[in-house]
């Protein structure tokens, strides 16, 4: 493991993370609540796609681990995406 694939790193960038959450309403609880661990700027929602995906940008270096904690409090997963698409 390394620094980039255990963080959310800050930068425009952000970290791509799939949900087994599907309904909008359950994407906004995961957007509430990750919006709440500390360092995180914003969390962008892609609707669109299967599975549904949710982009974090932060401000801090934010722990994977302190993200996936947030959104399994909703009763939901949250997978990290690889870092850079090949």
């Amino acid at each position: 493991m390394s620094l980039i694939s255990e963080n959310v790193i800050p930068g425009n960038h952000g970290k791509v993370f799939g949900t087994n959450a599907t309904s909008h309403d359950d994407l906004i609880k995961i957007q509430d609540a990750v919006q709440r661990v500390k360092g995180v700027k914003d969390v962008i929602l892609k609707e669109e796609v299967f599975p549904r995906e949710f982009t974090v940008h932060t401000i801090d270096i934010v722990t994977v681990k302190d993200i996936e904690e947030a959104v399994i409090g909703t009763g939901f997963h949250a997978i990290p995406k690889s870092t850079f698409s090949l």
